[in-house]
């Protein structure tokens, strides 16, 4: 008698979703009663860590995003964007588009990897009128803003208006932060040739940072020296400084270093600017907060084998699973090397809990940390030694180049470093429009989407 199929669901096509998948593959890939799914609101995986680099011009947009299909083997890829779990009746619904209508996946066990979004902290003004560095689009319009205000100012007679035109300002001084800012001023330092009415000292890029140091994850030491090279270079770092606005004019940003004003008030200044890139947080995506899993600041609250509490059978990863960390008693941060650590013990213990086997405990330890601070520059906390300057911008290129999943796109990568290299940046600006969201997916936080 043939046993029945059982249907494996992972939702999310980021590093979780796809690691988790590729092992899935590995453990079952000669078990025909085992069907692998894959849902993904996109058919490519984006290799996020090299995004600051497509804005500034240096990597071309195609080249660090793979397509699902090439790289997964065994699973059936859905492209659709999740609108409701229903954990009791093993049921996944997914938005319809256009003219497509929506599906519903049953599963028999699920993984969810559907990672996270900017986090405005409730403000509108701020979401409406500031750029993002979290998806391929948002890097394209980061750099078509750049060469946008340069060929605005070239012509511009009026000072003030002028400089406002050549402020960029960037809101977190973490990974994405300072990479996005180090590469901009680098783009802009570059291209300022072609653009004689601007002087050097007009260009100003300033990075806005609520902690009292860049760079929390790194030591002391590191995050200095990177802070003193970024100066160095001309950007500006505001340190315990927060943004309460910005309506696309001025940004209002309060010092959280300073006394109060004689009336009690926040000492408020502002940084006349049209260009704000935000990239101070992130958050779950709604269908997370709105399911019937148990979250903690809208993460799925999981166990020691990243196992959803009250749903044996469902697994949570990544920037959406809440897995406090031992030594720290703190979340883990949302990063790409923690994801993929978690996605590998998820597959494995999903693939225990089929087999009857016992279940391994998730336990982390980060084999170091890296970031590219300028051109040839960059610093890494790498096998317990701290290393800075070239030799660390060589290590990132290296390490990250070899975590590109395939080979055509590692090769792609390396030849636009090459290129970019030899030849000078190229200054086209391509005219892209702000997609609205289809239909269906307009009225998301309309609509009860928890069964």
């Amino acid at each position: 008698m043939a046993r029945n199929k059982k249907k494996v669901v992972v939702l999310g096509g980021g590093f979780a979703g796809v690691e988790c998948t590729r092992k899935l593959e590995e453990y079952f890939k000669n078990d025909s009663d085992i069907e692998i799914v894959l849902v993904s609101e996109d058919n490519f995986l984006l290799f996020t860590p090299m995004l600051p680099q497509v804005a500034s011009g240096t990597i071309e947009t195609r080249h660090i995003v793979m397509p699902i299909r090439t790289i997964t083997k065994k699973a059936t890829f859905y492209e659709g964007r999740v609108k409701n779990i229903d954990p009791y009746g093993k049921i996944v619904n997914l938005w319809g588009s256009g003219n497509k209508r929506g599906i519903s996946l049953h599963y028999d066990f699920l993984v969810v990897a559907l990672g996270s979004e900017t986090n405005f902290f409730g403000m509108n003004d701020l979401e409406k009128n500031a750029y993002q560095m979290k998806t391929l689009n948002d890097a394209v319009m980061v750099r078509n803003r750049m060469i946008d205000m340069l060929e605005q100012a070239e012509n511009e007679t009026n000072p003030i208006l002028k400089q406002s035109l050549l402020n960029f300002v960037v809101v977190g001084g973490g990974f994405a932060g300072i990479e996005t800012a180090g590469e901009i001023m680098d783009l802009l330092l570059d291209v300022r040739k072609y653009y004689p009415n601007i002087k050097k000292e007009n260009i100003r890029v300033v990075v806005l940072e609520a902690l009292p140091n860049i760079l929390p994850g790194f030591s002391e030491s590191l995050a200095k020296f990177a802070q003193e090279k970024l100066t160095e270079h001309g950007i500006e770092i505001k340190l315990q400084t927060a943004v309460t606005s910005f309506d696309g004019d001025e940004v209002m940003i309060k010092r959280l270093d300073v006394d109060k004003d004689a009336t009690g008030d926040s000492v408020i200044s502002s940084i006349q600017t049209k260009t704000v890139i935000w990239t101070a947080g992130v958050t779950p995506v709604n269908t997370i907060k709105r399911s019937l899993f148990k979250t903690d600041k809208g993460k799925i609250i999981v166990d020691k084998n990243l196992e959803v509490n009250d749903f044996p059978g469902v697994f949570a990863i990544g920037d959406c699973a809440l897995f406090m960390d031992p030594s720290s008693q703190r979340p883990f941060p949302p990063t790409a090397q923690i994801a993929e650590a978690q996605a590998k013990i998820a597959a494995k213990n999903l693939h225990a809990l089929i087999r009857n086997e016992e279940k391994t405990e998730f336990t982390y330890e980060s084999k170091g940390q890296m970031a590219i601070i300028g051109k040839r520059t960059g610093i890494a906390s790498f096998l317990g030694m701290n290393i800075h300057g070239i030799f660390a911008w060589f290590l990132w290129r290296n390490i990250y180049l070899s975590k590109i999943p395939t080979w055509d796109k590692r090769f792609r990568v390396f030849l636009d470093w090459t290129a970019d290299a030899i030849f000078d940046r190229d200054i086209s600006r391509l005219k892209f429009m702000r997609r609205e969201p289809e239909k269906e997916y307009k009225v998301l936080d309309e609509v009860d989407d928890v069964w």
